[in-house]
């Protein structure tokens, strides 16, 4: 049961770590902003942890733009998402960027062999310092088209899409990374409110990851660790057919599911395809050693989070960097840094 995304610790593979990559539970790896230095030894990182896995690893990393993007230095500069519509003298205009966005950011993150950047943020911002200009706008509608403009980019480039937070996190103001956050409106105002660009773009997002957010009102769990959100809401009413990503599992919002294997188990029980363990080595290794325990006379599946997400062909490094499109993009950007 390949169900877990694992990070490492640094610049380089550990001898733990290869071990930890060879796990038959291992289907993934997230890149943090510890694991980059350089363009070249990124990409010799992401050789290495290929070649140590002993299952096909879909690889991610959190590279919206703005203040959440991990690799910098020889990378574009992603403006955050709420900068587009402050450029753009009209709406048409800001899809085009949005677009223009998404496909260089995949891009560039393609050419690195690494599948996916969990983007876009689909959330309206609200009162969410979390959130805040990482979401693209202040209301639903326009969230919906500029993110089906960055969306349409990104595939492509050969990037599928990973909408986050759901059903919205950005109507409550605790930071979920070190509290629980509880949303205590109404269904129908989240319905209203927050949910319409995730079922707007249910059949264009190829992946969700849900909030560890509390919504009263539909369930006393986190949405991550809620079947009622994930399969009645987001399977069933929604219609989505893609991949589920818990949010990380170290997050404290995480830790009303229990320790690290029990919010593993919560996570895949209420739907989750693949759960993140990341930040916190010994839970991650504790998460490992409980789903090989549970799973040891499970015939194992083959990856289904890799054949639905993994990249499709991309560019290298320097034919990127050759093509007109990745020149114009670099025009487009010149308009957010004066």
């Amino acid at each position: 049961m390949t169900a877990v995304m694992i990070d490492l610790q640094g610049t380089e593979l550990t001898s733990e770590e290869r071990e930890l990559l060879a796990h038959p539970a291992v289907g993934g790896v997230i890149y943090f902003s510890r694991n980059f230095a350089q363009i070249d030894q990124l990409h010799e990182l992401v050789r290495q942890t290929r070649a140590a896995a002993r299952n096909p690893l879909i690889l991610a990393v959190d590279h919206e733009g703005g203040r959440v993007q991990r690799f910098r230095e020889g990378f574009s500069k992603i403006p955050a998402m709420a900068e587009i519509t402050a450029h753009a003298e009209t709406m048409a205009e800001a899809q085009h960027c949005a677009q223009e966005l998404g496909w260089l950011m995949a891009s560039e993150v393609l050419a690195m062999d690494i599948d996916l950047s969990f983007a876009p943020v689909v959330d309206v911002n609200g009162i969410s310092e979390v959130i805040g200009d990482r979401a693209f706008a202040t209301t639903s509608a326009d969230v919906t088209r500029l993110a089906r403009g960055f969306i349409k980019g990104m595939h492509q480039a050969g990037m599928k899409a990973t909408g986050k937070h759901f059903p919205g996190h950005g109507s409550v103001q605790a930071d979920s990374h070190i509290a629980m956050p509880v949303d205590n409106r109404s269904w129908e105002e989240i319905l209203r409110t927050d949910l319409p660009p995730f079922i707007e773009l249910a059949t264009c997002l190829d992946a969700v990851m849900p909030a560890h957010v509390i919504y009263p009102a539909v369930d006393d769990q986190p949405a991550g660790f809620s079947e009622r959100w994930l399969q009645h809401v987001l399977r069933a009413q929604l219609g989505f057919k893609g991949v589920i990503f818990s949010d990380d599992l170290a997050m404290a919002a995480a830790t009303a599911a229990g320790t690290m294997p029990e919010r593993a188990e919560a996570a895949l029980q209420a739907g989750c395809d693949m759960v993140l363990a990341c930040n916190e080595r010994s839970g991650a290794i504790a998460v490992l050693e409980a789903l090989e325990a549970r799973y040891v006379n499970v015939e194992r599946p083959t990856n289904r989070c890799y054949e639905q997400l993994a990249k499709c062909a991309a560019m290298g490094w320097q034919t990127l960097k050759n093509h007109p499109r990745w020149h114009q993009s670099q025009s487009l950007l010149e308009r957010y840094s004066s």
